[in-house]
């Protein structure tokens, strides 16, 4: 999910609280060895934190949580989704989907840092794992909320992801 959706979905419901696992990629990967396949979600370490903030956000807050990210392998994202469950049994998983060319349309047009050489390695990284992220969507869970990020605006996105909030209990 893009930054401006999650600040859609801020902007939309004021009490929910957004919670970037990809920032925590971030630092995990300024602050450890990489793995060979560059990927910090290889690493343990990157879903134990997660989970941990996860875990430390609903202990002090109450809001809904949204965690936006993508999870291209089963098993982190069954490792991922349990433990969160285990903190809030409340769990919507939602994945934005669309397709290829728009996505490398989006990431092409995206700066993720300030810094033009790291945004670009970011840009680099991420239209070369297209195809394995959108491939992650034939491995959902049946209980996930597939959204088509390319038929509706980010407003209409975070719409839908506090609808689907809503309607969950």
């Amino acid at each position: 999910m893009q930054l401006h959706q999650q600040k859609g979905m801020i902007s939309l419901s004021p009490p929910t609280i957004c919670n970037s696992a990809e920032e925590i990629g971030f630092v995990v990967k300024e602050t450890v060895p990489m793995p060979a396949s560059g990927d910090y979600q290889d690493l343990p370490l990157w879903r134990g934190l997660t989970i941990a903030a996860v875990r430390e956000i609903r202990r002090n807050y109450s809001q809904d949580i949204i965690i936006p990210m993508t999870l291209v392998h089963p098993d982190y994202l069954t490792e991922i989704l349990d433990g969160v469950r285990r903190i809030d049994d409340q769990l919507l998983h939602i994945f934005l989907t669309l397709n290829e060319d728009l996505l490398r349309h989006r990431i092409a047009n995206q700066t993720m840092h300030p810094d033009p050489n790291r945004n670009a390695e970011i840009r680099e990284w991420r239209l070369a794992n297209v195809a394995r992220c959108l491939a992650a969507r034939e491995r959902l869970p049946c209980t996930t909320r597939v959204l088509d990020s390319g038929a509706h605006t980010s407003d209409e996105l975070a719409a839908m992801v506090l609808d689907g909030i809503d309607g969950r209990t």
